[in-house]
């Protein structure tokens, strides 16, 4: 993305303000979020209008003017180019999403992860998705797994919606459930015991609702899947400690560290790691 931001602006910037630019944007459906440094903020409907005119199948550039924030993980967005709308439809792994870039989270970033969990799931399991969204990691497991069954659970009733829309969707409407509310209560008011593997996508809280993990399982054995931030030196570094953080999180549990690795750089030094844990 970086090297094709690049290329794209480098009759329309300068050399040195192409250096200024991030490294990376989301391309979500035909819409495009871009993250565009003060400095350049005089530019910022040139590179908009540039980038619509010579990336192909896009029809909206938006700037995203804060981090991902709040309950709902949101970020604020700001129109700059094209057609103004917040609703697109993504496709991913054969499946098609319907999403609100302004009321729900989604990072198309996560995509070779999602494969990855999808590749490892068992004959006839439920899993429990504690963090789901709009459905993303619920519908492709779904679908690529025809006789499993997720809970699919979100606090957000815009992303509950869409969930419930992408379902049918993608016909998977009798095996993915969408549940509204938070995680801890919905496990122990609705799945205590349901569960063969746990979904927890939610990198920045996830180690807040590991007794409710537990508790979704059968018996609290299974394999859990612990998505955390971690602070590192370098990649490689990261695991080491991904796998140091997540031990010491389920420190009261018998367990066995299947892997651990780095999905992306998300800061400076800071790297969103998923460990795979078996509770024994």
């Amino acid at each position: 993305m970086a090297h094709m931001l690049k290329d794209v602006l480098i009759n329309t910037l300068s050399l040195e303000e192409i250096t200024k630019l991030y490294s990376s944007f989301d391309v979500i459906g035909d819409i495009v979020i871009i993250k565009i440094p003060e400095s350049l903020y005089s530019k910022k409907y040139l590179i908009a209008k540039t980038l619509l005119n010579k990336i192909k199948n896009v029809n909206t550039i938006f700037q995203q003017t804060s981090p991902v924030a709040g309950d709902y993980r949101i970020r604020n967005l700001e129109f700059l180019a094209g057609e103004e709308k917040t609703v697109t439809e993504y496709k991913e792994h054969g499946c098609v999403f319907k999403v609100d870039v302004s009321k729900t989270y989604f990072s198309p970033r996560l995509s070779t992860e999602r494969l990855r969990i999808t590749k490892l799931i068992g004959e006839r399991e439920i899993i429990v998705n504690m963090f789901a969204g709009i459905g993303t990691y619920s519908i492709i497991l779904a679908k690529k797994n025809p006789d499993c069954i997720v809970y699919s659970i979100d606090s957000n009733p815009t992303a509950i919606e869409l969930c419930i829309t992408n379902c049918k969707l993608n016909k998977v409407e009798n095996r993915v459930i969408p549940l509204l509310g938070d995680a801890n209560n919905v496990i122990s008011n609705k799945l205590i015991g349901v569960g063969t593997r746990v979904l927890m996508p939610l990198p920045e809280k996830a180690y807040e609702f590991i007794e409710s993990a537990v508790l979704s399982l059968e018996n609290k054995k299974g394999i859990v899947h612990f998505f955390a931030h971690i602070k590192s030196n370098n990649k490689k570094n990261a695991i080491n400690d991904g796998i140091e953080y997540s031990m010491n999180i389920f420190k009261n549990y018998k367990k066995k560290i299947i892997t651990c690795r780095v999905i992306r750089e998300v800061g400076p030094r800071i790297y969103q790691v998923v460990t795979d844990i078996y509770l024994l």
